[in-house]
């Protein structure tokens, strides 16, 4: 068997780029076309525009393979678009630190990947850039609307999450997943699919 072999064009590690002294969190898809690199006959966004203010709630509703999964990769950077742009608070997201641009996301998939650890454990894993302590993984849970659950278990926070969440119901593994984004406090949290 083999694998297939091949590098991103965008750099995870690399530390140049602008950093936003202040960011409100205005985020504006501009005239957007994408096909993605290992399908490039199948468009999946054509002249795609959209503003989503950071004193709002905006939801992209659609049909499978519509492109709304696409707009939370581009905004992440993990793609560029083939065409147009991608802003964040006017800046071209291209041009912005792509650490710190991901730093700022919280990001729930929608298949939450638990891991055989415990629930404390879980949410601490959002944040791997301070020490988590229990306040703020209760905080999180508290936010996320599981923390009653949680303390009514018997090891309460201690409880393991079984291989791949298997210890929990669907829910359950998603408000984790959710209290594991909000840990990190972001300014912009992304849900693909994660109240389904």
């Amino acid at each position: 068997m083999k694998l297939n072999q091949r590098q991103s064009k965008i750099n995870p590690h690399d530390d140049s780029g602008i950093i936003l002294k202040e960011m409100e969190g205005n985020i504006e898809f501009h005239n957007v076309d994408f096909r993605y690199p290992t399908r490039p006959t199948l468009r999946i966004l054509r002249s795609f525009s959209l503003k989503c203010l950071s004193s709002g709630t905006t939801a992209l509703v659609g049909p499978s393979g519509s492109g709304k999964s696409t707009t939370i990769a581009l905004l992440q950077r993990f793609y560029d678009p083939l065409k147009g742009k991608v802003l964040l608070d006017g800046h071209d997201i291209k041009a912005l630190n792509i650490q710190w641009l991901r730093s700022i996301m919280g990001l729930v998939q929608q298949e939450p990947v638990l891991f055989n650890l415990s629930i404390r454990d879980n949410i601490a894993y959002g944040d791997n850039s301070r020490e988590i302590t229990q306040s703020d993984i209760e905080t999180a849970a508290r936010k996320a609307n599981i923390h009653e659950l949680i303390i009514s278990l018997p090891q309460g926070y201690e409880t393991s999450c079984g291989a791949k969440g298997g210890q929990l119901s669907g829910g359950q593994k998603q408000r984790i997943a959710i209290a594991r984004a909000l840990v990190r406090s972001p300014k912009i949290l992304l849900l693909d699919e994660a109240t389904s």
